[in-house]
């Protein structure tokens, strides 16, 4: 059984950043209050859980004006959407060999 665990991503064992990525793996991008909204959390915890997966290079942010008001979105890289795969695999094959 712990072989199976070895390939579960940390980054993803806290449910926010799970649905961050999840949300992001359907999208091309999302903005900070759509997070914040369907995620049901507050700016400084969403801000928190959005700068440790940022510092994995699993997503990027881009900050821009519309209508002279700020808009940040971010979207999933190349290594996040890898990533996040990679985990999906490894609860799948935890969840085959142990169910």
């Amino acid at each position: 059984m712990k072989e199976y665990l070895e390939d579960i991503n940390k980054a993803f064992e806290s449910k926010v950043r799970l649905g961050i990525m999840s949300m992001l793996m359907v999208n091309d991008e999302v903005d900070f209050n759509t997070f914040k909204e369907l995620l049901g959390l507050t700016d400084g915890n969403l801000a928190s859980h959005i700068k440790a997966l940022e510092g994995l290079n699993y997503i990027e942010v881009k900050k821009q004006f519309v209508e002279r008001k700020p808009k940040t979105t971010y979207s999933k890289t190349k290594t996040g959407e890898k990533a996040f795969h990679e985990h999906l695999q490894a609860l799948e094959a935890f969840l085959k060999n142990n169910l």
